[in-house]
């Protein structure tokens, strides 16, 4: 860190700001308007890895997925106009999985601003309510104390993205100034009051339960929560695509809310007469469209812990609101005691029970079983292995299906952003080269950026990327049969032989038909010291979990749509 005042260009400023904050990886594309960034990169190759990406989006996603596994931000270089439409994607992520990220656009030189300038927007527009903060660094000695700021309110209070746009002038501006000290992250705390106004509503408790989810986890706040969890005999629900929070085999563990809940923890949540929500928004997915949860005032004795205060109140009226991160307030729940002996444990096995019953697999039409795929996955895979996923309905085997054991083994898109699985599985291999990355797509979902294979064999990303083939765009098609059924529209694909396609990325690939084929492939996928591919090609009739594409038709049909 520079104390002392010295001459350097904003380029080498703005670099030595990262260092400074302990970034050890960015993601991104070049562009002429953040040049003298770039060149000041090229000097900090030593503490500083640039991965070069093949589109902004899937930079963009790489650094969501970078913030989600290490909580620290994840950083984005694009340039400006089209390079930061792209990663706008990105940003949509972090914000509703409230993940810490920082991008940084290069912008059109100042002397050319509100001219409509070669690609020029005005980004506190475009991002305002897409981000935690938007800012345009006009002056390279403010660089220190600005990034400084974008780093404090990326990870404190509820964590998101922050974007920061930097001129092109600016950047080569030379000019002395300070830097700053690393950034802290704050935790805050319940009050004694609270915490013992918790413990009542406990002690009148029958059938408490609580969910977790948002962002700001971590390694020990999980295992808080398994503290508290079983200090109490609480059963513990996750909320949508927040599996990893809380030990899926556990015995406390009710199952996850979203859109592969299970009907008995629907159930058990409208049954509940204390609700703990952690970290959790309580947004559409968790509460099923907010049916789940009366609105504006819950039935249950509804406790709301969240590091943001504008969230507390915002859809749901909490009788114990406590604006708390979730570190902080589980470092003191992991230490509350019950007065007497739960009464409630027999509704906290049930709830478990349950939970195992939901993970029993269907048969589908065809003959590939996804459950038997993902049931002989849960048994080989390590336990510290990572899935991801993006949007489509192949996501409900990975949702349902897996069974997550540790932390940060789950790494999907809260707002159902498609695209999402590779490019998120390639930061997951090139940030954790230890452990193993499972990526899942559909064939909709992958072709959205399935151009990063070449980042991947770039940085030798060893990922096995999964691809279930269907030939459509299958949650739209679902939609589509229960709304206007036989009216198929813009939903039907023609896809590429996609090993074949992997294969000329310099990938191993594998095509699978049979379900009996699915466990030597990856094998062998495993063994191919590359990133490899398996396509799965399964029925277009196995729509669904539980339905096929017929049945759903069938039903919409006979209630007169």
């Amino acid at each position: 860190m520079t104390t002392e005042y010295e001459t350097r260009s904003g380029g080498q400023i703005l670099v030595d700001a990262l260092r400074i904050h302990g970034v050890e990886r960015v993601f991104g594309v070049p562009g002429e308007s953040y040049l003298a960034a770039l060149d000041a990169f090229h000097d900090a190759g030593d503490a500083i890895e640039f991965v070069i990406c093949r589109q902004e989006g899937g930079a963009a996603y790489m650094a969501e997925a970078y913030g989600k596994l290490t909580g620290k931000p994840g950083i984005c270089f694009v340039t400006r106009g089209p390079g930061a439409t792209n990663a706008s994607v990105g940003v949509h992520t972090a914000f509703q999985d409230s993940t810490p990220m920082i991008l940084f656009i290069g912008q059109v030189a100042r002397d050319q601003m509100e001219r409509e300038a070669f690609q020029e927007i005005d980004y506190r527009r475009m991002f305002g309510q897409m981000a935690k903060w938007v800012v345009e660094i006009e002056d390279a000695a403010r660089i220190p104390e600005l990034v400084s700021q974008a780093f404090h309110r990326a990870v404190n209070g509820r964590p998101g993205p922050v974007v920061v746009a930097l001129p092109e002038d600016m950047l080569t501006d030379v000019v002395t100034v300070a830097d700053t000290p690393a950034y802290k992250r704050v935790d805050t705390y319940a009050g004694e009051p609270q915490l013992d106004e918790l413990i009542a509503l406990l002690a009148k408790a029958a059938r408490p339960m609580v969910v977790a989810g948002g962002g700001g986890w971590t390694k020990q706040a999980v295992a808080d929560l398994l503290a508290f969890s079983e200090a109490f005999s609480l059963p513990v629900a996750a909320s949508f695509r927040c599996q990893d929070l809380f030990d899926n085999t556990h015995g406390n563990y009710a199952g996850d809310l979203g859109l592969a809940a299970g009907p008995k923890l629907i159930q058990h949540v409208k049954d509940c007469d204390v609700l703990i929500a952690i970290g959790a928004r309580l947004g559409e997915m968790t509460t099923g469209a907010y049916t789940l949860i009366d609105i504006p005032v819950p039935k249950q004795a509804f406790v709301h812990v969240h590091p943001g205060a504008e969230e507390l109140g915002r859809v749901y009226h909490a009788a114990l609101p406590i604006n708390a991160s979730v570190a902080g307030f589980l470092s003191q729940a992991a230490k509350l005691k019950p007065a007497a002996a739960p009464a409630w444990c027999e509704w906290t096995k049930t709830a478990h029970a349950d939970y195992l019953e939901n993970i029993h697999h269907p048969l589908i039409p065809g003959p590939v079983q996804m459950g038997e795929v993902m049931e002989w996955l849960r048994g080989h895979l390590p336990a510290d292995a990572i899935l991801t996923t993006g949007a489509g309905n192949y996501s409900a085997w990975a949702h349902r299906f897996y069974q997550y054991r540790t932390f940060r083994t789950q790494l999907g898109p809260t707002n159902g952003s498609m695209g999402y699985g590779v490019p998120a599985a390639i930061a997951a291999k090139i940030t954790a080269p230890e452990r193993t990355v499972v990526a899942f797509a559909g064939d909709g979902c992958f072709l959205m950026n399935g151009q990063e294979l070449a980042t991947a064999m770039q940085y030798d990303a060893r990922v096995i990327f999964l691809v279930i083939n269907n030939g459509m765009y299958g949650t739209i098609r679902m939609h589509q049969e229960r709304n206007y059924p036989g009216r198929v529209s813009g939903t039907k694909l023609t896809n590429p032989n996609f090993a074949d396609l992997a294969r000329s990325y310099g990938l191993h690939a594998e095509t699978v038909e049979r379900t009996e084929a699915f466990a030597n492939a990856f094998l062998r996928s495993e063994a191919s010291g590359k990133p490899a591919l398996i396509e799965i090609r399964i029925d277009p009739e196995a729509l669904t979990p539980k339905m096929s594409l017929t049945q759903i038709r069938e039903q919409a049909f006979a209630a007169g749509r």
